[in-house]
């Protein structure tokens, strides 16, 4: 049997991870999360972590690894992931991926070219800029000269803006570009599913699962948090539309509504980027994790 990495993928709230731990029980192996923000030990509620019940039942790999203090990039998530599968494949010649950012996904399938280094000039006039008008003169300045990355990139995260800004100012090219060139090889095969739902049905689980959040005591893990709110791991729906609330900018009512709202939103961009893989097999979110394994079965047999 082909060395093989299961990822499983999609939207969020979609039900990747009972189908992942599914299928990790049926192979007797191990899962590295793909989330950019379930890896920060401190975040819990906010980011849907999988249940204590859950990460004792299947050794979960990049979930509470890291620090929000700390600095997790992309590369960070393919070193460490190609590191974790090592480990994985000395014991079972199938493991599982699951998570819904799609630029760690990437990084690790094909790998990443390095960005070019932003001179403390640019950095320094884009901070300013963005002091004196706010996430508005952002969003606007990256709409008109990155509009590749405008499309598909988190516009209410100020540090990803930033930086793609930085890097068009810099090199004069999108930071999409940095995200194109040849492809790594791998030496094990990938097989990649994704999970899909009506829309009416998603943004339901969605607004359903921030209910289930607040009841859980994501208020209270936030307001913990806020002395952190500056940090690029607390940009973070979810929290951060809690912090606007501490900080007496909007009422409770309007803040759940913003996370609502964004965590769609967010939804909708992570489908617009895995739907342009063709190499994702796209299967109904309700489907009976035996028909996905038995089908996973035939491909690595």
């Amino acid at each position: 049997m082909n060395k093989t990495i299961i990822i499983i993928t999609g939207a969020t709230a979609s039900g990747k991870t009972d189908l992942a731990i599914a299928i990790a029980k049926h192979f007797t192996t191990e899962i590295i999360s793909a989330d950019s923000r379930q890896c920060f030990k401190e975040l819990n509620i906010g980011v849907a972590k999988p249940s204590a019940a859950q990460l004792s039942s299947i050794h979960h790999y990049f979930i509470d690894s890291h620090s929000i203090e700390e600095k997790v990039t992309a590369i960070t998530f393919e070193n460490y992931a190609l590191a974790a599968l090592e480990k994985i494949f000395l014991k079972n010649d199938i493991a599982v991926m699951v998570g819904g950012t799609g630029l760690y996904i990437k990084a690790f399938c094909e790998g990443l070219d390095p960005i070019p280094t932003v001179t403390e000039e640019i950095k320094e006039f884009i901070k300013k800029s963005y002091a004196a008008g706010g996430l508005k003169w952002l969003q606007e300045e990256v709409h008109i000269k990155d509009p590749e990355f405008f499309k598909i990139g988190e516009k209410d995260n100020p540090r990803r803006m930033m930086r793609a800004l930085e890097v068009m100012l810099q090199t004069n090219r999108s930071v999409t570009t940095f995200q194109s060139g040849k492809k790594i090889k791998r030496n094990f095969q990938i097989i990649k599913i994704g999970l899909e739902l009506h829309r009416e049905e998603l943004y339901k689980r969605i607004n359903s699962r921030v209910d289930k959040m607040l009841d859980s005591g994501l208020v209270k893990e936030a307001e913990n948090l806020y002395k952190y709110k500056d940090l690029n791991a607390l940009q973070t729906v979810g929290y951060r539309e809690l912090f606007s609330f501490f900080a007496g900018e909007i009422n409770l009512s309007k803040a759940v509504e913003l996370i609502k709202q964004n965590s769609r939103h967010y939804a909708k961009r992570q489908l617009t980027w895995f739907k342009k893989d063709e190499e994702i097999t796209w299967v109904n979110a309700h489907v009976q994790a035996n028909n996905v394994i038995r089908r996973i079965e035939e491909i690595v047999r």
